[in-house]
C-alpha cells in the first residue's frame, strides 16, 4: 500500500488521538492552574508563539480569568540542523523587565525553539518564565533544560496535526488532534 500523499488521504489514514471534548476539557483545567500560579502577578505576559500557538493560545487566554498582557512571537529553527541559530521573523515588543511570562506554544517535541525564545525573555529580564503548550512528545530527543510548566494532553511519537498543528500547512484548524497512521512493520 503506498503512503497517502494529499492532506484528505492523510487525515482519513490517521488515528484521532484527542478528540474536541478532551482538548477543550484539557484547556480548562491547564487556565485554572495558571490562574492560581498567577493570582498575585501584576499583570503577567501571555507571550504567544506563531502559528501553531495560536489557535491554543486563543482558547486558552479565553479560559483564564488573569489580566494578562498580551504578545507574540514568530521565530523558527532550520529543521534538520542542530543547534541552529533562532531565525525570528517577530520578536516581541511588549517590555519584559521585572515581569513574569507565560510562553504559549501548541507542541513540545524537541524543544529547542521554547528553549531559545524562553532564554530571550529571561535575556530580556524577565522574572520568571513558564511555559504552557497544548500537546507534548515524551521521548529522549528533548533539547536539555526545557520542560513545560504546563501540559494539556500528551501525543504519541509520531506526526501529529489538528488545532494548531500541521501537515505540510494544513489540518491547523482541525478542533481535535490526530496522528498519522504508523507504518507496518
Amino acid at each position: 500500500m503506498n503512503p497517502p500523499t494529499t492532506f484528505p488521504e492523510v487525515l482519513a489514514s490517521a488515528d484521532c488521538i484527542h478528540d474536541a471534548a478532551a482538548v477543550a476539557a484539557a484547556i480548562a483545567s491547564m487556565a485554572r492552574r495558571i490562574d492560581a500560579d498567577y493570582r498575585a502577578a501584576v499583570r503577567p505576559v501571555f507571550l504567544t508563539v506563531m502559528h501553531g500557538g495560536q489557535f491554543f493560545a486563543s482558547g486558552l487566554a479565553l479560559a483564564c480569568a488573569t489580566d494578562f498582557d498580551f504578545d507574540y512571537v514568530h521565530a523558527s529553527r532550520y529543521r534538520g540542523t542542530e543547534g541552529a541559530a533562532l531565525n525570528w521573523l517577530r520578536r516581541p515588543v511588549v517590555a519584559m523587565g521585572g515581569r513574569h511570562v507565560l510562553l504559549v506554544d501548541d507542541i513540545l517535541d524537541e524543544g529547542h525553539t521554547l528553549l531559545a525564545i524562553r532564554d530571550h525573555c529571561l535575556a530580556q529580564g524577565a522574572a520568571s518564565v513558564r511555559i504552557a503548550v497544548l500537546t507534548e512528545k515524551h521521548h529522549d530527543r528533548r533539547a536539555p533544560g526545557i520542560d513545560a510548566d504546563y501540559v494539556g494532553l500528551v501525543v504519541p511519537d509520531r506526526y501529529v496535526f489538528g488545532y494548531g498543528m500541521d501537515w505540510h500547512g494544513h489540518g491547523r484548524n482541525l478542533a481535535a488532534i490526530h496522528a498519522m497512521a504508523e507504518e507496518p512493520a
